[in-house]
């Protein structure tokens, strides 16, 4: 059945106003489940973190936060796409991690009471949400369900941190290469073994990211669409050899 357009949850007996924050709390409810990666997340439990989250935006190339500012609440990305690395003294931007929403942009800094780890950018127009750590440790006090999601969604980013870490000091530029885009491949069910990979963030970023020069990673695309593993137009991947992909991105550098 197919979703119905929030104009339609305007019925005579329901409220205009009503039927708004209706929409907000269901809304807010996906934000929340998503972020924690429970589907089954209750309205209590996301009313609860709606009454001490604090929702900002930040514009497009403008900081969110920098390693030097205190970290006083988790941070999370409901709309829009940011960046995790080092701002440098010129002015550029390092990018180490990107984030999509919805996304934590930082999990883990304000339970040391210490600053953030990275800088964090805006790549577009963006919307965060951020839990202040005093009213949470409050919240989380009186709900050990919640507490229980939210250690579960440190332990994927840690998770997360410890592969990547693994992948820069143990695999080649290929096998990292191939890994980056096994990992935002999305699987064409009309073509067995073949995918899609939309590539959302510029080649320099792309670089910095698998800790390559853009001009290598140029060559591993080329390299790759040679041996008939991937087609490349603008933005747009083709994977045309999903089980060579995955292959190549479990791929070890071999010790010297």
């Amino acid at each position: 059945m197919s979703s119905l357009p929030a104009s339609s949850l305007l019925t005579p007996g329901l409220p205009r106003t009503a039927a708004r924050a209706a929409t907000r709390s269901a809304a807010s409810r996906r934000n929340w489940a998503a972020l924690l990666d429970a589907p089954a997340l209750g309205p209590a439990e996301a009313q609860a973190l709606d009454a001490i989250a604090q929702v900002r935006t930040v514009a497009a190339g403008a900081l969110i936060y920098t390693r030097r500012d205190p970290a006083h609440s988790l941070v999370a990305l409901l709309e829009g796409d940011a960046a995790l690395g080092l701002r440098q003294g010129d002015g550029q931007f390092r990018i180490e991690r990107m984030v999509h929403a919805p996304g934590w942009l930082d999990l883990a800094s304000a339970w040391l009471s210490g600053t953030h780890s990275l800088d964090a950018q805006a790549v577009s127009d963006v919307t965060l949400v951020e839990l202040p750590r005093t009213a949470l440790t409050a919240l989380l006090d009186d709900d050990v369900q919640l507490a229980a999601l939210l250690i579960q969604a440190l332990a994927r980013e840690v998770r997360t941190l410890t592969l990547n870490t693994h992948e820069l000091m143990h695999k080649d530029a290929p096998a990292r290469l191939a890994a980056w885009l096994h990992q935002r491949c999305a699987p064409l069910p009309e073509v067995p073994d073949q995918g899609h990979v939309l590539l959302r963030e510029r080649k320099r970023d792309i670089a910095s990211q698998l800790a390559i020069t853009p001009e290598t990673l140029s060559r591993l695309m080329r390299s790759f669409m040679t041996q008939g593993v991937i087609d490349v137009a603008g933005y747009n991947v083709r994977v045309l050899d999903l089980p060579a992909l995955r292959k190549l991105a479990q791929d070890e550098a071999v010790a010297a």
